[in-house]
């Protein structure tokens, strides 16, 4: 146990993992660290009780970067000498290139870049231009009954097209989804908090994995980023680089830093079920951590504090990108 009390756990939505609140991202973190203190990192998470690892295989649209992220966590849990039991993996599908790249094939190089048979759920990816959202829901059930995972969820689908996903397995006795992962922050809230995905989450249809958390740290004072960070539906990053003033005032009130008040913020919307962010050194890890306290005393009263910093309330207001 960490100086901040037992990690809680949640269930990644009605049929998907109990798992940590807190996940590991990989995109741009492992590849940018020391091997030795990759090792570190991934030990002291498990020990510390943030089992769930975000790992994917970055090699597909806009993310063809040939990548080693994936293949160094495989090293660095091996390294550690953690046993498959103690973490969960959250492995990715990426529709940039599907059909002709089927999920089959991604999963088989995914996990043997990794070194696993299996992961316990996966994401299927965001796309520009519409799949068959019909062959996505069957294709994922059929990878599910041959082992591969066993449940999975959606990144940034437009609400229409989590709707069919979600009517169509029901009517065909498929898997749903079970959870969304959604860049969900301070600033960014609409596609979370709008009607559309809002009324999955009220039903319990659906939980959240809050990503893109810090927007890929400018929230937390590096207000130009050097390496490559994610999208900005709606054109609102000058905003957003104007609003990190403002949360690093909030923090001060609360004797915290920024990055625990983003945190706390997002642990508060009860839709939430897991937080995923990545980190590239050990103290930024033990920053994060003392997120739990600043949320178990002052959750609410952080929420009031950055109320009005919601800047996209009137982008994506039909639950679209």
């Amino acid at each position: 146990m960490n100086d901040h009390g037992a990690i809680p756990t949640k269930r990644l939505g009605p049929a998907g993992p109990e798992t940590s609140i807190f996940g590991l991202g990989s995109w741009n973190t492992w590849d940018r660290m020391v091997f030795d203190d990759v090792v570190d990192l991934v030990r002291t998470s498990v020990d510390a009780g943030v089992t769930l690892f975000d790992v994917a295989h970055y090699n597909m649209g806009p993310h063809t970067e040939q990548a080693r992220t994936d293949i160094i966590f495989g090293e660095a849990v091996r390294a550690a000498g953690l046993r498959r039991e103690q973490y969960q993996l959250c492995g990715k599908l990426w529709l940039w290139e599907y059909p002709k790249v089927g999920f089959a094939e991604q999963l088989a190089t995914s996990f043997e870049r990794v070194g696993v048979d299996a992961a316990e759920t996966v994401v299927v990816g965001d796309y520009m231009e519409r799949p068959d959202i019909r062959q996505i829901v069957t294709d994922v059930h059929e990878q599910i009954q041959a082992g591969w995972f066993s449940s999975w969820g959606v990144n940034n689908w437009p609400a229409a097209d989590l709707d069919l996903a979600i009517d169509f397995a029901t009517a065909e006795g498929l898997t749903p989804p079970a959870f969304t992962q959604l860049k969900y922050s301070v600033v960014r809230r609409s596609m979370a908090e709008g009607d559309f995905y809002g009324q999955h989450f009220a039903a319990g249809r659906l939980a959240m994995q809050a990503s893109d958390i810090f927007e890929g740290g400018i929230l937390v004072g590096k207000k130009h980023p050097e390496r490559k960070i994610g999208a900005d539906p709606g054109g609102i990053r000058d905003a957003i680089r104007d609003a990190a003033d403002t949360v690093a005032a909030v923090a001060t009130t609360f004797d915290a830093t920024p990055a625990q008040v983003a945190i706390a913020f997002c642990l508060q919307y009860d839709a939430v079920a897991n937080v995923l962010f990545g980190v590239s050194r050990r103290s930024q890890f033990d920053d994060n951590l003392g997120a739990l306290r600043l949320w178990r005393e002052h959750g609410p009263a952080v929420r009031q504090a950055l109320e009005d910093l919601w800047l996209d309330r009137d982008v994506n207001a039909d639950g679209t990108w």
